[in-house]
């Protein structure tokens, strides 16, 4: 019997850290930013073969053990942005109390590992989930390790080209936030009688790299939610009540008050029909699992492809990390004894949508997993639950029901992505229990910039603001804060319940049907909340991907285009935040020079990003890039 390969090493370890907290960094700002965040799986494999293959002695299960920690610190990200600045947007926070958000980031994540653990045999093994993208990256990982010359080849062109892509974004990023040469985006609107019609694209390479990578269906379905916004609903309540100033400036205003609420009815609907469409597989899943470890502890031998961390142990660590939740909420609430409930409803709430968030990446991907959905219902359910026992008017309830929400979304988004990495171990072989420690060293990793990036973006742009409007916590605050306020604008929200129904109605037929074409509530209910200027280039982003399968891309174009993508979407992110540095540093927000007379360029550019997508997508599979 050959002797396993070794897969945590010192070098893989250092790697995964790193690529950690760069990808954390990254992912953070693009949540922030565009309310939508990215797998980092396959590009962390591919830096990960490029950098491990100057070392004499390296092998597929390191590459594996990479990006496994490396996708853990992206996901934490997506969890901490979402939740984590509605504390400050509700004026609870002053600034980012940097402790604080690295516990909550750490005990949240650490949650969603240890939850997903027992559900690896249900839904891996038993239930035989594809997880799209984990099988990508196990196909990415086999062909950079392929016996042949040519794999080394595509491994270096794969990487040239992630290179290359993010360079090409971080300068353009550069220009415009930068040195302001060109408007972020084109915007304008227009009136028909009373009715106000808006319209915008934002000028971004990561955006339209967004839509790419979660494909035609999803980025339609994104433009369709923005269609619904500003070519139905705002037309129709400026009719009836009419509008006050510049057109563009009144549907901006109409939008952000009244009818984005129409996608956070849409979102609570989409999270709870994701607990009832998933819970009767899961309870069978779970059983399963549990019926697998009686046996192993009653003996039985297991292979080392099997080996989980033992649940006993999963169930002591999730014991005292009761404790700290504890003192999370202790520190908000008026009585320890509430304190004590609201813990033990995160647990269980935790437990349940991590599980969700897993199956769900096993059907459509954790790019594309619906959290922002379960995390609204969390945080609707929790403030109505607080209100009951604080009442009206208590900033504290409502600061409490945000933490609710952030442990339980970055438990859920941790969740997502942990079961995708197994899924990629399961294919090559790896050893489940050491993946499992590399998820908890890129939690912990993460946990420990996320903080820093969170203050020094903040202290550039101010998130919330325009530049940075950070969509899904400013969701989340106006859930929390108008639920104890009372000013909720109901009527939008169970107007966009009922939307959110007649949409799982038409999936429902579409599935029985056995369309291809699906229509996933939660794709819907995010184009709704997103500005349009947003969804836009997402929805271009598919389109490209679509196109370029019509003029004749193949597997391997493919996988350049996703590298392309993921380079776009890296480099812009990390270029945001270079862009910021100095201005944290300085405390000057105009420490950048500024030019002007540039407008013409950004366009030009966007559309020759545009081009590049369908020319890698053309390009011969003999030419560079992974194969």
């Amino acid at each position: 019997m050959s002797k396993p390969l070794p897969e945590i090493t010192v070098k893989a370890v250092f790697l995964g850290i790193l690529l950690s907290m760069v990808l954390a960094g990254a992912n953070a700002y693009l949540g922030l930013f565009a309310g939508m965040t990215a797998s980092a799986s396959i590009p962390a494999a591919v830096i990960s073969m490029g950098v491990l293959s100057m070392f004499k002695k390296h092998n597929i299960l390191e590459d594996n053990i990479v990006q496994t920690a490396a996708s853990a610190g992206e996901s934490l990200a997506a969890g901490v942005i979402f939740t984590i600045p509605a504390l400050l947007l509700m004026g609870y926070w002053e600034t980012f109390n940097y402790l604080e958000v690295a516990k909550i980031a750490s005990v949240g994540g650490l949650i969603g590992v240890l939850f997903t653990i027992p559900l690896r045999r249900a839904l891996i093994v038993e239930a035989k989930l594809t997880y799209p993208e984990g099988i990508a990256t196990a196909a990415v990982l086999r062909a950079g390790h392929a016996s042949d010359d040519a794999s080394e080849d595509a491994v270096q062109g794969g990487l040239k080209l992630l290179t290359l892509a993010s360079v090409t974004a971080a300068l353009m990023k550069l220009g415009q936030q930068g040195f302001a040469l060109w408007h972020s985006a084109l915007e304008g609107a227009t009136h028909l009688g009373r009715s106000v019609f808006g319209f915008g694209m934002d000028l971004s390479p990561a955006l339209i790299s967004v839509g790419y990578i979660v494909g035609r269906n999803i980025s339609i379905l994104v433009f369709a939610g923005g269609v619904i916004s500003w070519f139905i609903a705002i037309p129709i309540y400026t009719a009836i009540y009419g509008y006050e100033g510049n057109v563009l400036d009144a549907a901006n205003t109409i939008w952000d008050t009244e009818i984005r609420y129409l996608g956070v009815g849409a979102m609570v609907v989409g999270g709870i029909w994701s607990l009832i469409k998933l819970f009767k597989p899961l309870i069978i899943g779970i059983k399963s699992s549990l019926t697998a470890y009686s046996k192993i502890q009653n003996g039985e031998t297991i292979k080392r492809e099997e080996n989980d961390i033992p649940i006993k142990y999963v169930g002591i660590a999730l014991l005292v990390l009761m404790i700290p939740v504890f003192m999370i909420y202790n520190d908000i609430l008026p009585t320890f004894q509430l304190a004590f409930l609201i813990t033990i409803i995160m647990m269980v709430f935790g437990f349940f949508f991590s599980a969700v968030a897993a199956y769900m990446a096993g059907v459509v991907g954790s790019s594309n997993n619906p959290i922002s959905g379960v995390t609204v219902a969390t945080v609707l359910f929790a403030s109505l639950l607080l209100l009951a026992i604080l009442g009206s008017g208590s900033l504290q309830g409502a600061a409490a029901a945000i933490m609710v929400g952030a442990i339980v979304c970055n438990a859920a988004a941790i969740g997502g992505d942990n079961l995708q990495d197994l899924k990629t171990g399961h294919i090559i072989g790896a050893t489940p229990w050491k993946q499992q420690v590399m998820q908890v060293i890129g939690v912990l990793s993460a946990a420990i910039v996320l903080g820093l990036v969170l203050d020094i973006l903040h202290t550039a742009y101010t998130i919330g603001s325009p530049t940075l409007s950070a969509p899904q916590a400013t969701l989340m605050k106006a859930v929390a804060e108008g639920v104890f306020q009372g000013n909720l604008p109901w009527n939008m929200v169970i107007s966009g319940a009922i939307l959110g129904i007649i949409i799982i109605i038409l999936d429902i037929r579409q599935e029985r049907r056995g369309s291809d074409f699906r229509i996933p509530i939660l794709a819907v209910a995010v184009g709704i909340y997103l500005p349009i200027s947003l969804s836009t280039p997402i929805f271009v982003g598919g389109m490209l991907a679509h196109f370029g399968d019509k003029l004749g891309a193949t597997e391997t174009t493919r996988k350049k285009g996703l590298l392309l993508a993921a380079g776009m979407i890296t480099g812009e992110a990390l270029m945001g935040i270079f862009v910021a540095l100095p201005i944290f540093l300085t405390a000057d927000k105009d420490w950048w020079p500024t030019f002007s007379g540039f407008g013409w360029l950004g366009p030009i550019l966007i559309i020759a990003i545009a081009a590049w997508f369908i020319i890698t997508l053309k390009t011969d599979k003999t030419q560079t890039g992974i194969s």
